[in-house]
């Protein structure tokens, strides 16, 4: 296992021959050297130096320094994203950890040796110094990476305590490289878990999302479970742990849920529908009843309840405001194909308009990862490929207001009427009863309807075209008001 000189970008080595011109040291350090190692490409670029923050700055002129621990920002021309800013650290020590997150104390010009051991896994305490063709491994990193293991540098008690961010970052790194962690470092994670309630929400958050955008989601949220980690920050799982769904499911709702996100892996799809698999049927728990037609449990109105507890925790996390609302929309609408002997093609056209047509490609492939995650053989089964063909047929009928064989500006024209409240209420009405009912999305029939309904009154109107929307409404208030007998969900 070693790293070639021929894999180091022109833009590394040019800094390395800069600092190594001026007698300084340079290393290529951390995750780069280690991805090296393991023939993958460095996601970003990190090197240390003996060389002072100052010193540093002189050397390259284009650079930025924004924090307290010395690291340096140097601007390159490159047209690769992640070499178009390399990250120069001096050598330093650290000290202190009152807050659990970050040093008291930081001292510049130690020793290489003492900038390794401040670091967090073995594997990313390794050193390489391209002009001599050096690896430096004072911890036996190079034997950690050939076992695929992960393992703190010194006390995993001392670097947890010192950050205990770095216990997400394990379940992270192991997720994203297929490793194993540790026994003595799984240890010390589960007897310190508690102390990520000190880490902002934030940066746990972003260690999740890395974790979910893996390969091996399904082994992170896993580790994260068993390590007394995920309770910290989405406690709403618990529940789901040993709850039985009986009928076609394999598995209880926990690991139906995990496994649900990783076929979404397996298939490449995108980090919001992950996050939609892993939290489709988290409202099961709250919602189960015994006994119903044919089955041992009911679980009516999970999908309503499941997307105000996803909303929650997604807000919790401080996740973008697009993927929230993406993820919850998925969550919501989930079930919409488990009753395929009482869908209509109006349903189905409805339901585009709910979730948007950029989002019913995912409403089905979420519907797929789910039907594995029961644990059946067969992914796509006849009724599933009948949901699809009834899906492509209503895309093609009228599924939103552009999509009518009028406008705006002809409706002005046929009434005579200005720019007014009225005119949207009507384009809505229109597209009510076309959804119900296509072959009224001609334009004579649309011209008359429109007519008179600007003869209606505003208020009249308004609820015409609000129906659909109100019937959802009344939907959801319908089925929280049934939950809300026995359970109390937020």
């Amino acid at each position: 296992m070693s790293i070639k000189p021929a894999d180091i970008p022109i833009e590394i080595k040019t800094i390395v021959e800069t600092l190594e011109n001026k007698g300084f040291e340079a290393y290529i350090v951390g995750g780069c050297t280690r991805d090296l190692l393991l023939g993958r490409t460095p996601k970003d670029w990190d090197l240390t130096t003996n060389a002072k923050p100052k010193e540093i700055q002189e050397l390259f002129p284009e650079h930025y320094a924004n924090n307290d621990y010395g690291t340096i920002g140097i601007k390159t021309e490159s047209e690769h994203e992640t070499l178009q800013i390399i990250e120069v650290t001096p050598y330093r020590s650290e000290s202190g950890y009152s807050d659990s997150r970050r040093p008291d104390t930081v001292n510049f010009g130690v020793s290489l040796e003492e900038d390794l051991k401040r670091r967090d896994f073995t594997v990313n305490a390794l050193a390489y110094r391209l002009s001599t063709d050096t690896l430096v491994d004072m911890f036996d990193g190079l034997d950690d990476l050939a076992a695929k293991r992960l393992k703190t540098v010194g006390d995993p008690q001392e670097r947890f305590t010192e950050d205990a961010l770095r216990m997400m970052r394990a379940v992270r790194l192991a997720a994203q490289l297929n490793f194993v962690i540790d026994s003595s470092t799984m240890t010390a994670i589960a007897e310190n878990s508690d102390l990520l309630s000190r880490i902002s929400i934030e940066r746990v958050a972003s260690e999740f999302i890395k974790i979910l955008s893996s390969d091996t989601p399904m082994q992170g949220v896993m580790f994260l479970e068993k390590l007394g980690i995920l309770e910290q920050f989405i406690p709403e799982f618990l529940p789901t742990i040993g709850c039985e769904q009986g009928g076609a499911h394999a598995f209880d709702v926990y690991e139906h849920l995990i496994r649900t996100c990783q076929a979404a892996a397996d298939k490449n799809f995108s980090l919001n529908l992950r996050i939609a698999a892993l939290f489709h049927d988290i409202a099961k728990p709250p919602t189960r009843r015994t006994g119903g037609k044919n089955k041992k449990y009911t679980f009516f109105g999970h999908e309503v309840v499941g997307a105000r507890m996803t909303k929650k925790i997604l807000e919790r996390l401080k996740l973008p405001r697009e993927t929230i609302e993406e993820v919850v929309t998925l969550v919501r609408w989930h079930m919409f194909f488990s009753d395929p002997d009482e869908i209509t093609l109006s349903a189905v056209r409805r339901t585009i308009t709910r979730v948007g047509e950029d989002n019913i490609e995912n409403l089905l492939s979420l519907r797929v990862c789910d039907r594995i995650g029961t644990g059946r053989p067969k992914e796509q089964p006849f009724r599933f490929r009948k949901y699809k063909a009834m899906v492509d047929e209503a895309l093609r009928d009228p599924i939103s207001v552009k999509m009518l064989n009028i406008n705006g500006d002809r409706i002005m024209e046929i009434t005579g009427e200005k720019p007014n409240r009225k005119l949207g209420f009507v384009l809505h009405a229109l597209l009510e009863e076309a959804l119900e009912d296509p072959t009224k999305n001609t334009a004579d029939y649309l011209e008359d309807r429109a007519k008179n309904l600007y003869l209606l009154a505003e208020a009249e109107l308004k609820i015409m075209a609000e129906a659909g929307k109100k019937k959802q409404a009344e939907e959801e208030a319908a089925a929280l008001k049934q939950i809300a007998k026995e359970h109390k969900v937020g």
